[in-house]
């Protein structure tokens, strides 16, 4: 069973400000999984070989297709701003010194 102590201890190694009611309720939450993690620590697995998946995954995704809008003049005719056939942005990134 875990401390308050314990608790703020983590916390600060985290720098963590934690409130008292928080810390009180993180206690009873890590000592919840701590003994859950026990439980499972008693468990005989010897004899199961190792995986890295319980099933089996295959790629789902799809292949990309382009399709392009329809109406492009009239979605550049409402952007903010537009130059020739994009849309123009603000510059986000510095230059490169």
């Amino acid at each position: 069973m875990l401390t308050d102590a314990d608790v703020k201890k983590v916390a600060h190694l985290a720098r963590l400000d934690l409130s008292d009611s928080e810390i009180a309720t993180l206690t009873t939450q890590l000592s919840a999984i701590l003994d859950y993690v026990q439980q499972l620590d008693e468990l005989e697995v010897s004899n199961i070989a190792p995986t890295t998946r319980a099933i089996e995954v295959s790629n789902v995704t799809r292949v990309d297709q382009l399709n392009p809008f329809p109406n492009r003049p009239g979605l550049l005719a409402i952007a903010p701003e537009a130059e020739d056939e994009f849309f123009r942005v603000p510059k986000i990134l510095a230059d490169a010194e």
